[in-house]
């Protein structure tokens, strides 16, 4: 029978198992200019759509085409549909609760700004 190997003084088991090489980092996602444009399929196409149409759409109609929670919905409609993409999203209370649509394309006056502060 072999003896029980015994720990270096001061090793603990965290300190033994750690690596002393850094993680690498993350390959970065390919830029928006190479990525293919979103498909008709996709979430997000179905989401503008929605809004393009005169009717506007609803948040509930919205979580309901796309399976999400509402606060998602709320935080596509502001940053992806307002900031990212630029478009003019208004929205309007109605007898059916209340309404967002995409008006007319031109940009939003918070795309404005941007691109006044990036020039």
């Amino acid at each position: 029978m072999t003896k029980p190997k015994t720990k270096a003084k001061g090793a603990t088991r965290s300190t033994a198992a750690r690596k002393t090489s850094k993680p690498k980092s993350r390959a970065r996602s390919a830029p928006a200019s190479s990525r293919p444009a979103a498909g008709s399929d996709t979430k997000h196409a179905r989401i503008i759509e929605m809004l393009r149409m005169p009717t506007g759409a609803t948040i509930t109609a919205i979580m309901t085409a796309t399976d999400w929670q509402q606060h998602s919905v709320r935080g596509f409609l502001a940053g992806v549909v307002r900031k990212k993409l630029g478009l003019n999203l208004v929205s309007e209370q109605t007898d059916k609760g209340r309404v967002y649509r995409i008006r007319d394309s031109r940009a939003s006056p918070v795309a404005a700004d941007r691109t006044k502060q990036a020039a």
